[in-house]
């Protein structure tokens, strides 16, 4: 382990209360990928537990997921697949919805994002209620991957997100 990868990065982690919304402490994570060590220290943290099983793909779920999720399977020897909102993708797509506090919401991947088989590492920033991460796993069984695990920079805990995530191997660098 590199010294880099011993870096405390929840140092630079910023508490930006009241956004976007009034009683809401969003976690801004711009420091972080600003700086180079913190940066290095927070790949090697969140890839190291999935070395040895094999990953053929990271998902990185839009559009923060993305940052992480693509130097994450460079370091994986990996592929990476994009799970987007929809409507940006140009070609045949499948989709998952997902509960919002007032809605829905969908996102897709490609239907021929990976061969069918594939191990999969699923990569977001953060964890909060796991509607995303539920729909984001549904997504790629649908597409015919094997979710191996789930690899988050935050999660918060106290939303209970994993409780939607049963029998996931999740790993978080941070938990609130």
């Amino acid at each position: 382990m590199t010294a880099a990868s011993r870096l405390d990065v929840r140092t630079f982690v910023v508490d930006v209360p009241d956004f976007p919304k009034k009683g809401i402490v969003f976690k801004d994570i711009t420091p972080l990928l600003a700086d180079a060590k913190a940066f290095a220290a927070t790949i090697d943290q969140m890839a190291a537990p999935f070395k040895e099983l094999g990953i053929g793909v990271v998902a990185g779920i839009e559009s923060r997921g993305f940052l992480l999720a693509t130097p994450i399977a460079y370091s994986l020897g990996a592929g990476v697949v994009p799970i987007r909102k929809k409507g940006k993708l140009p070609r045949k797509t499948h989709t998952a919805s997902y509960d919002l506090e007032y809605g829905q919401d969908s996102i897709e991947a490609h239907v021929d994002a990976f061969p069918r088989g594939t191990k999969v590492l699923l990569v977001d920033d953060v964890l909060a209620t796991g509607g995303t991460a539920k729909a984001a796993c549904e997504l790629l069984g649908k597409l015919g991957g094997e979710v191996v695990g789930l690899s988050f920079l935050i999660e918060l805990a106290f939303l209970r997100g994993r409780d939607k995530l049963p029998g996931q191997q999740i790993r978080s660098l941070i938990t609130y």
